[in-house]
This record gives C-alpha cells, sequence and structure tokens, in this order.
C-alpha cells in the first residue's frame, strides 16, 4: 500500500479505559512515522502490532499534554530495546529543552541519537524531504504555538512496458532506468520514441493532512487542496460553538466545511470531547456538510 494510517488515539485530553488521547502511525511509501505521541501511545503500539523499529520520525503538532505526554516514555524504551539507529523529532521549540531535562534528572542515557528540529515559524514551510516524500507544516490556530502536516507521496518511476521494449532492438537493460525517469528513447538511426509508448504510468502519489487542535481557520484550505485524505479535529458540536471559540477548537460542521472547501477524498473527525456520550452525533453532523466522513476511533486503520 502507498499509504497506511492506524489512529492509535484519538480523544481529547482526559484518557479514559476505552480511549486515548491523540497518536498516528503513518505509512507513506516505505517511510514509517508517528504523528503525535499522547499518554499510552507505547500500550496503543503493541496492541495493534506495530513495531517500534519502524519509527524512523515522529511529529508533534504541539506542546499540550494530551499530544506529547507519552514521548518520553517511548523515548527511553527504545533505548532499552538498544536502538542504535538516529531518530528525528519535529515539533515546537522547547520540545527539545523538555526531553532533555526529563532525561537528565532522570539520569538516562540513550543508546542512540536524537535529532530534533525545532519549529517556529507561522507560515507553511516543508520539514523533510526526500526522494519518497515531503513533509510540510500546516499553521494552525490554538492557545499555544501548533502546526498540523502535510505529507506527500513524491511521483514514482514509470513503469516498463516489456512487450513493446522487447520490439525495439536498439533498447539494452542500461536504458531501462532513463525510460524509469520518463525520457524517450533515440534509436541508433536517430528515430526518437516517446517515452508513453514504452512505459506506463505510475500510480496518482498519495497525500494526507493531519490537523490537530484549532479553531475553524479556512486559510489552510490552499495547502490541503485535493488531499487524499484529511484528519481534522472536531472537538465540539455545534451546541457547544461558543465553547469552541473560546477554547480555539473545532466543531464537527467547522471540519466538514473545511474538508468540502478543500475538495479532499476523505475526512476522518477526531479530537473528540469526553462531554459527548454518543460519538455518532459528531457524523451526523458534518455529513450534511460532507458526506464522504468517517469517525476516528482506535484501532482504524485506513489503507490507499
Amino acid at each position: 500500500m502507498a499509504l497506511s494510517l492506524t489512529i492509535l488515539g484519538c480523544h481529547s485530553a482526559t484518557p479514559r479505559t476505552f480511549a486515548y488521547p491523540t497518536s498516528q502511525f503513518l505509512s507513506i511509501n516505505n517511510e514509517h512515522f508517528l504523528i503525535d505521541c499522547g499518554e499510552g501511545t507505547q500500550v496503543q503500539l503493541r496492541k495493534h502490532k506495530v513495531k517500534f523499529s519502524k519509527i524512523s520520525r515522529i511529529f508533534i503538532s504541539h506542546l499540550h499534554g494530551d499530544h506529547y505526554f507519552g514521548l518520553i516514555g517511548l523515548i527511553s524504551t527504545f533505548s532499552l530495546y538498544q536502538r542504535q539507529t538516529e531518530l528525528h523529532i519535529y515539533g515546537p521549540k522547547g520540545l527539545k529543552e523538555i526531553t532533555k531535562l526529563q532525561l537528565k534528572l532522570g539520569k538516562s542515557f540513550l543508546s542512540y541519537e536524537i535529532i530534533f528540529h525545532e519549529l517556529t515559524s507561522k507560515k507553511s514551510e516543508v520539514i523533510f524531504e526526500n526522494n519518497k516524500v515531503s513533509v510540510a507544516t500546516i499553521p494552525l490556530k490554538h492557545r499555544v504555538y501548533t502546526n498540523g502536516f502535510i505529507f506527500k507521496e513524491k511521483i514514482g518511476e514509470r513503469k516498463l512496458n516489456i512487450s513493446a521494449i522487447s520490439q525495439i532492438n536498439d533498447i539494452k537493460n542500461c536504458d531501462y532506468q532513463n525510460l524509469k525517469n520518463g525520457k524517450d528513447f533515440t534509436k541508433d538511426n536517430g528515430d526518437i520514441i516517446k517515452n508513453t509508448a514504452l512505459t506506463f504510468k505510475t500510480k496518482p502519489p498519495k497525500s494526507y493532512a493531519f490537523c490537530s487542535d484549532t479553531c475553524y481557520k479556512p486559510n489552510i484550505v490552499p495547502i490541503i487542496k485535493e488531499v487524499n485524505l484529511l484528519y481534522h479535529e472536531s472537538t465540539f458540536l455545534e451546541d457547544k460553538s461558543d465553547l469552541a471559540k473560546k477554547t480555539l477548537h473545532s466543531t464537527a460542521k467547522e471540519a466538514a466545511k473545511i474538508a468540502n472547501d478543500a475538495q479532499v477524498e476523505k475526512l476522518i473527525l477526531g479530537h473528540f470531547s469526553s462531554r459527548y456520550t454518543d460519538e455518532t452525533l459528531f457524523l451526523k453532523e458534518a455529513i450534511t456538510v460532507f458526506e464522504k466522513t468517517i469517525l476516528a476511533k482506535e484501532g482504524l486503520c485506513i489503507e490507499l
């Protein structure tokens, strides 16, 4: 699968026996990321059979406890397992200081190196990129400095049309990579064969946008335009819209408006307030604006 998302936790600040605060595991084009790390993340990783060693980068949206209080425990467990590969952590300025202090006062020594990437910009910026995927911030508005993240798969190599290639004697094995890269082929006599006649298009790249705690912020729409999958917080229903504005959170209807305006393929609602005992009300409210909406739940796995 090009993209696989596992919801480890999707509820607001107070952990309960059946609900965990925010954390997600994302695999995209064979890169493996942890997004937020609320309390209990390690338990959920074990429960849903995610190998700790797969996680190469962790993205923390903001410094409210329900989004990062599980981080120091996970960092320590990595060391107990004698992790050797470096770990990259992206999050607001201050996260490095907090983590280093916890390790220092606990006289803890890690078996691997942590590389912190502290974020301060209030504009969208690319914070990680390789030949497989890019990750950029989505500036949000909450009570503390907060970012969402957009993950985009890179366009892959074209697939060889072996049947067509076998009919051209001039093409050798050493030419295959150029064809995969999209280049036309020039025969020995100077004739040019279009790449499209010798290869198949690759599948369209997948994308995922994670919008953590935020008030209704329509100016993020251009950043997340037409993503395949959008997670957007929906702490409240419209009956608590005044409280949403006061606490700088969103309602289910507001999240649906963002999804509708951005023309995304699918919306996932999460970060539900414990005030509500019937979470289907969030879905009922959202689908009046954006039909392709689902509710997050612990253990939910979405594959594209």
